[in-house]
């Protein structure tokens, strides 16, 4: 299985910034494209305070005003190298901090209808994001994902909409602690059992279910995978795997991934049948252009896997 799509994180809180302008962001999605990525995801259009494009209703609501119209660039860049560009929402952080998802349907509300009115008649912009991620019955998730699924459709017209929620296994801990690991991961059957009642209710409204697949061993991903392709296939949706190229095993967080684990990560979302791959992400763990030495050379691992994988007679 091989990537073809990749987030974009330009608004984030726990990977370093680089500070790209156009020409560098130009340089990248050339080099997305020579790895063969034709999906791009923004995976947020913002976060608390920092946002991607100048929005009047979240300046109103005190968020900082951005020096560039990254969303225009994006779609711009997209259309210019024929990939197809996925918009996220926006996080207002508040979830995070109290776990209630009202806030973050509230202020979308209105964010979608923005974003659509700003950039719907641009060719690159194929779909959209909801940003907020679970990974269990997170109180009131499914009538967060089907709101705001379905208000996405309604004003574009039926575009897809995507999710990326992560399995809660043992490797979900929270990325400011200093653990690697927890005790109490989910069960296979736990996890097909609450993801059942997951994709049930947001069926109609949700496309594309992508889950990040570095929160288990390597050696038990395969089997969660099954299960997410198995409920995908019986609500409709389409099941793709988020493959992570940043570490979870290591002490600093977070580092690009050793190829060896995104091979066997890869190899694994194809046997259990997942049908697309896209990876968080690009630019800062596989770009050559990374401020990671370490992501140079993952992108030159995995081009050689490629060129490896296309001789054999795959696509």
């Amino acid at each position: 299985m091989l990537i073809t799509g990749t987030f974009i994180d330009e608004i984030s809180h726990d990977i370093p910034h680089q500070n790209w302008g156009r020409k560098e962001w130009e340089a990248d999605f050339r080099y997305m494209k020579m790895m063969g990525i034709d999906t791009v995801v923004v995976i947020r259009c913002g976060y608390r305070k920092w946002i991607t494009y100048p929005s009047p209703y979240l300046i109103a609501q005190g968020c900082f005003s951005p020096s560039e119209d990254l969303i225009q660039m994006y779609l711009e860049l997209a259309e210019s190298f024929g990939m197809n560009l996925y918009i996220g929402t926006y996080d207002s952080g508040h979830y995070w901090d109290t776990g209630d998802l009202t806030r973050e349907m509230e202020m979308n509300a209105k964010v979608i209808d923005e974003l659509w009115e700003r950039y719907g008649h641009m060719k690159a912009f194929k779909g959209w994001y909801i940003s907020m991620e679970i990974s269990r019955r997170t109180k009131g998730a499914i009538n967060a994902f089907h709101t705001l699924g379905s208000q996405c459709k309604k004003v574009s017209g039926g575009l897809p909409t995507m999710i990326s929620p992560w399995i809660d296994g043992k490797k979900a801990v929270l990325a400011a602690s200093a653990q690697l690991q927890k005790e109490d991961a989910i069960s296979l059957k736990d996890h097909e059992s609450e993801w059942d009642e997951i994709f049930r209710g947001i069926q109609g409204a949700v496309d594309i279910v992508a889950f990040q697949d570095g929160h288990v061993d390597i050696e038990d991903l395969e089997g969660y995978l099954r299960i997410n392709k198995t409920l995908a296939d019986k609500y409709g949706m389409q099941s793709w795997t988020n493959s992570e190229s940043f570490d979870r095993d290591m002490p600093i967080k977070f580092l690009p991934i050793k190829f060896e684990k995104m091979r066997l990560k890869l190899e694994a979302a194809e046997t259990a049948g997942c049908t697309k791959a896209i990876t968080f992400e690009f630019s800062h763990f596989m770009s050559p252009q990374s401020a990671y030495i370490q992501a140079h050379h993952l992108y030159n691992r995995y081009q050689e896997y490629k060129s490896a994988w296309l001789k054999k007679g795959y696509r």
